[in-house]
């Protein structure tokens, strides 16, 4: 079963073999999550994506990682010509990603909070969409065995924590057993 973990930190930083950019029809890396990951690994990146551009909302393309540790980068277009976004798109985008690492055979990945910045979708409602649909591909994903969630800052964190454990089951109680002779 895969491991989904929540990271507070620079995506760019993470050794997996797939990052996850947040990406307009366009794909100009200019902005937000995009344009750090430009910035970190190269002007390479952004000229592989707009080679194929303009893409349809809620798909994802795949290009080089450039001067980063990654592999290669996956960008899910979760946002509008406005640069907007909407939980549908975040969704779509999520599972497109997901596809693209399935095809490749990735087995580790690291997704922002795709549309949570730029995107206006707030965070509890992005993080929502987005760990639902990372859930519901992974089981036809097989090889993905290690999914992360790359946060900045404590209320991303706590908003992604807060979707992780929704549908998860209560912690058990153990079940404490007075020894023989012990006075109740």
């Amino acid at each position: 079963m895969a491991r989904i973990e929540l990271w507070n930190g620079d995506i760019c930083d993470l050794e997996v073999d797939a990052i996850v950019s947040p990406a307009a029809t366009s794909l100009w890396m200019s902005n937000g999550i995009a344009g750090e990951i430009k910035r970190a690994g190269g002007d390479a990146i952004e000229f592989a994506a707009l080679r194929q551009a303009p893409v349809e909302l809620g798909d994802a393309i795949v290009t080089t990682a450039g001067e980063l540790a990654a592999r290669v980068v996956i960008h899910a277009v979760s946002l509008e010509r406005d640069r907007r976004t909407s939980g549908p798109a975040i969704d779509k985008a999520a599972r497109s990603a997901m596809t693209r690492a399935r095809e490749l055979n990735l087995s580790s990945i690291a997704f922002p909070a795709l549309g949570t910045g730029i995107g206006g979708d707030p965070l509890d409602d992005g993080a929502r969409v987005a760990v639902t649909a990372i859930r519901d591909e992974l089981p036809r994903s097989p090889s993905v065995e290690h999914v992360i969630f790359a946060l900045r800052g404590a209320a991303a964190y706590e908003a992604f924590q807060r979707a992780l454990s929704e549908g998860e089951p209560p912690p058990s109680r153990p079940v404490i057993r007075a020894e023989p002779g012990a006075s109740r």
